[in-house]
């Protein structure tokens, strides 16, 4: 057997079985709790593509100085985007907050 052709088949199966691999990305969504209804729409129908797409989508909110008080409407805000989106996909993380950042990991629902 020729040893470029057989180089050759490797090179070429192992091109197939990347084309084949499902690979996962998170994409990121940053909020502010004081966005308006109709710039946190946008930023959901940006997600709602991202899902249909196959990625995860984290859902950032970042607090700054006296916004820390109201961290309640944080919390409100974010189950809020996870009932709206809850046709496109499930939490995988629930809400989890990080100093200053409150994250949440949305996945996409199987479709089969």
């Amino acid at each position: 057997m020729d040893y470029g052709k057989w180089l050759y088949e490797q090179k070429r199966k192992q091109k197939q079985n990347i084309k084949k691999q499902h690979s996962v990305t998170l994409k990121e969504i940053r909020l502010r709790p004081k966005i308006d209804a109709h710039d946190r729409q946008i930023k959901m129908n940006r997600a709602v593509k991202f899902l249909e797409k196959g990625h995860k989508v984290q859902i950032t909110m970042l607090f700054r100085g006296r916004e820390m008080i109201h961290l309640d409407h944080g919390l409100e805000m974010m189950t809020h985007i996870s009932e709206e989106l809850a046709p496109y996909c499930h939490v995988e993380s629930p809400v989890r907050r990080m100093g200053r950042r409150m994250n949440m990991v949305l996945a996409p629902n199987k479709q089969h």
